[in-house]
């Protein structure tokens, strides 16, 4: 996360560890991606991360946590408070 934030690198998860740290630090960064809602094949997560692609922003990118499943992709900025 640290090597992350510094670099302004966005991490693609699967683990909900990750926002619930951002969420209690408060901290702004770095960006994630977060796949929710089960397993996904290799080409579903392209198609939905060329999805995240097309609806967020690339300079917003790292500071959300974009949030996505088969049906929909929410995004929250942050910091988170």
């Amino acid at each position: 996360m640290a090597r992350a934030r510094h670099e302004q690198r966005v991490v693609i998860t699967a683990d909900l560890d990750f926002p619930r740290l951002l969420a209690l630090t408060g901290a702004d960064g770095p960006g994630l991606v977060l796949f929710r809602g089960g397993n996904y094949s290799e080409s579903e997560m392209r198609a939905l991360l060329e999805r995240v692609l097309q609806a967020v922003p690339l300079e917003e990118l790292p500071r959300s946590i974009v949030i996505v499943d088969r049906r929909r992709i929410r995004r929250r900025r942050l910091p988170i408070r």
